[in-house]
């Protein structure tokens, strides 16, 4: 009877874990505490952190339901490291973490959206920090742990919902972001799907501090038909202020996408002083900002992902 009990117990909770249909702050939290761990020693790339940080990735995918592309959750790229003596630059292995969701309409299905996050971080400092301390880790709450949280808490919902979705969504974590946006340009080099097949690309990129003000920037807005208004208007009604440019794309992965005439938008809650030191930690996540701009954006996907417009790119150069 008590072999009963447990498996009764065991398959509920499996069904659980399949079944969340709703972001929660906690979590948001778990995703947060694991990624900037001291065991990860800052998500450096080439090092054990941040291959820990992969497996778990490709963990919450796997138990998520979102399938591989091509039977493999990691592409893997070799990355030319910034480090602190300009002349000696290491080159590593690392790789990016995809899946995706397909969609269920028999002919858009074959266009994608992309919701995509850097995992990476500094490590134990360097040339790109802003602090002058080295050998202690880096922690990287808001960069970027707090975009990969909302990545793996976003692609959650989104199954849950699959069955609606008409387009499939593509899901990137990725690599050496820090680098100089090494994953993402590896990626649109050597896209696993057609390029031409991808009418949006949204990069999350530091969404874990949004202030009092409500504040969510969203950059690239015009790169898509009626982007901008959608994106304020949308925004408003989950009681945010987003500050929404059709323009000013900026300077994260989502750029990489631009590059090859995509539809981007980047999302972030704003800079602040602990960027790129160690004092960038949880405590200073605003967990139930962090919810919202994860809702905004999981219905941005939502409604782009069943709109039967075309989509096509605006330039904004």
């Amino acid at each position: 009877m008590k072999n009963i009990i447990l498996l009764a117990l065991l398959t509920l909770y499996c069904f659980s874990l399949h079944s969340q249909s709703e972001i929660t702050e906690g979590e948001l939290k778990n995703h947060i505490e694991f990624l900037i761990s001291d065991k990860n020693a800052g998500r450096y790339p080439g090092k054990k952190g941040a291959k820990r940080v992969v497996n778990y990735i490709e963990t919450q995918f796997k138990n998520l339901g979102i399938q591989p592309v091509n039977h493999n959750y990691k592409q893997f790229f070799k990355a030319k490291l910034r480090v602190d003596d300009t002349l000696k630059k290491p080159i590593v292995k690392t790789c990016n973490v995809i899946g995706f969701i397909e969609g269920n309409d028999p002919v858009l299905k074959n266009e994608y959206i992309v919701l995509g996050a850097h995992y990476d971080h500094l490590g134990l400092g360097g040339p790109s920090s802003k602090s002058d301390k080295r050998g202690v880790v880096y922690h990287g709450a808001d960069d970027n742990a707090s975009g990969t949280a909302a990545l793996l808490e976003i692609a959650e919902k989104l199954v849950s919902k699959k069955e609606e979705l008409k387009r499939s969504i593509l899901f990137i974590a990725f690599g050496a972001e820090e680098q100089g946006l090494l994953g993402s340009k590896y990626f649109v080099e050597n896209p696993l799907i057609p390029l031409s097949q991808i009418k949006l690309m949204i990069n999350m990129d530091m969404v874990g501090r949004l202030n009092k003000n409500k504040h969510v920037y969203a950059g690239g807005a015009g790169t898509f038909t009626d982007g901008v208004d959608f994106m304020k208007n949308l925004g408003k009604s989950l009681g945010l202020n987003p500050i929404v440019h059709a323009g000013s794309v900026g300077g994260s992965d989502h750029v990489s996408f631009y590059k090859k005439n995509i539809s981007v938008l980047g999302v972030h809650t704003g800079g602040h002083p602990q960027y790129h030191t160690p004092e960038d930690t949880l405590e200073l996540i605003n967990l139930e900002g962090e919810k919202q701009v994860c809702e905004y954006i999981f219905q941005t996907i939502v409604n782009k992902a069943n709109t039967l417009e075309p989509m096509h790119f605006i330039n904004q150069d």
